[in-house]
Formats: C-alpha cells, structure tokens, sequence
C-alpha cells in the first residue's frame, strides 16, 4: 500500500500542484493539506481519494504558486497605524523602548485584521482545474501500487511455493520417525523386564503413534496454500483475506510442528515458518 504520486496543472497566474503518499494501514486514513481556500472542495476531494484508494496511510498535499511571484494580500493601513499607536503608547507609558522598529512592525504583521487576503473565494474553474489535479495524481500513485504490487505479489507466491515444497520434504522422515518410536518403546519395555501381550502392545502403539500423525495437517496446508494462490489471482483488494488465509497456515504449520517429533522435521518446520513471517510481512502492504 506504499506508493507515491504527482501531478500539475497551471490556471490563469496559478500553479497547482498535488502529491499523495501512502503508508501501510489496516484503515482508511487520509489526511489533506492544502491552502485555506481550497477548503471548500475538501468533501469532493475526499470522495475521490477514499475510491481510488481502498486502505492506507494516506496524506494529500496541494501547493498553490502564483504565476506572477506576488500574493494576493494586501496590508490594511488604517488597522496597522492604529495598532502601532497603541503599541507606542503602551510602551512610552511603561518605559519601554522604541529602538527595534523591524520587531515591532513583524509583532503587528501578525495581528488579526492587518493582513487582508482577497484570495478566499474559490472560482468554478480553478476548482474543476483543481480537482482534475487531484484525479491525476491518485492516477499516478494507483500505477506505482500496481506496479509495486505485482512484485510483491510474485514474490510472496514464491515463498508459498517454497512452504508446499517443504511439506513434501517431511514426508520421507516419516517412516524413520514412526520406526524409531516403535524401537523406543520396545527397548523401555525391555529394560523395565516387562512382559505383555503382543497384539495388545501393538494395538497401543498404533495408539499412541495416531497422536503423531500429521496426514491430516499436510493435507490442510496444502489446500490452504493452494486456495491462497485463488485468492490471489481472482480477488481485488484481497489482502485482508490473504492474511486470514496465511493465519490458518501458521496454525497447521505451529501443529505440524508439536507433532514432529525429529529433529530433520522440526528444521523443515522452522524453514516453513521464516517463509510465512516474510509472507506476513508482505501482505502489508497488499490491499
């Protein structure tokens, strides 16, 4: 969901200019800084940015640069004399110095009403110019995400890939695994010098083996890894669904793990795992 944008636009003596970025955010958060006068548009501005952009950090910038280098302000001077007055006054009474000029006319530069800004009404047509800006930019920071994002996507389907090829690494430790429990109870049985029932001791270790058995997990794993490609190639905006899907492989990896019993099968474990928190990680910044 990173991503960044630009775009210009010129009307009569003006220069527009608007950038968007966006962060990684579970919500929609979208914040706008822009000249005062631009305010008005702020509902329609907001519309168009909450349908381009589905989740995300999301901050909007617009400058406005007159054509002609000067601002549209002009100082009132019958308010700016009458401060000044006030400020001579006060200071003459309380023995306070004059020496400073540049100081005192910044202080009162400052004061409401000395400063008159004719720019506050925005007209129809530097709004349309304004909006179609807007447009622009939300165009280029959606190319930069497309783009962004199908390396990503290729990316995190290859760390799938290496999860479903790791399960399929398990499986020749298997038997090795169910011999040496097998071994391991005969020879306890033995140094213990207890005797029993042949057919009962095999029907308690087909017991007890059935709690090591991870047929069922490898099989969920994989078809999660395989509904996760679905996903991944049919849905739009389907990263929230990806990350549901990636929780419900760490679940059957955690399990397949508690059961493994061998240490070759417990490293392949802990590949699978690296693989999902990249995945994970990932999935960020997937809308």
């Amino acid at each position: 969901m990173t991503g960044y944008g630009k775009a210009e636009n010129v009307t009569g003596s003006k220069k527009i200019t608007v950038e968007v970025r966006s962060l990684n955010s579970k919500q929609f958060d979208f914040s706008v800084k822009c000249p005062s006068v631009y305010r008005s548009a702020d509902n329609e501005i907001r519309s168009m940015v909450s349908q381009s952009l589905a989740r995300g950090k999301i901050d909007l910038y617009i400058n406005c640069e007159s054509a002609a280098g000067a601002a549209p302000v002009r100082i009132d001077p019958g308010v700016f004399a009458d401060y000044y007055g006030q400020v001579s006054r006060i200071a003459i009474q309380n023995g306070i110095p004059l020496d400073n000029c540049g100081e005192i006319v910044s202080a009162i530069l400052r004061l409401p009403e000395v400063v008159e800004n004719h720019a506050e009404t925005l007209e129809d047509t530097e709004k349309a110019v304004l909006l179609e800006t807007v447009g622009t930019a939300l165009q280029a920071i959606d190319s930069f995400r497309i783009s962004e994002g199908a390396i990503l996507i290729a990316d995190i389907l290859e760390r799938v890939g290496n999860i479903e090829s790791a399960v399929a690494l398990v499986e020749p430790y298997e038997p090795e695994r169910i011999d040496a429990v097998k071994t391991r109870i005969r020879e306890n049985l033995e140094k213990a010098q207890l005797s029993c029932d042949e057919n009962r001791l095999e029907q308690e270790i087909i017991y007890y083996l059935e709690k090591f058995d991870v047929t069922e997990e490898k099989v969920r794993l994989r078809n999660h890894c395989a509904y996760f490609r679905e996903v991944a190639d049919r849905e739009d905006n389907a990263g929230k669904k990806l990350g549901f899907i990636a929780q419900e492989m760490g679940r059957e990896i955690n399990t397949l793990g508690s059961k493994a019993n061998h240490s070759e099968i417990q490293k392949i474990v802990v590949g699978m795992k690296d693989e999902l928190e990249k995945i994970k990680e990932q999935l960020l910044n997937i809308l």
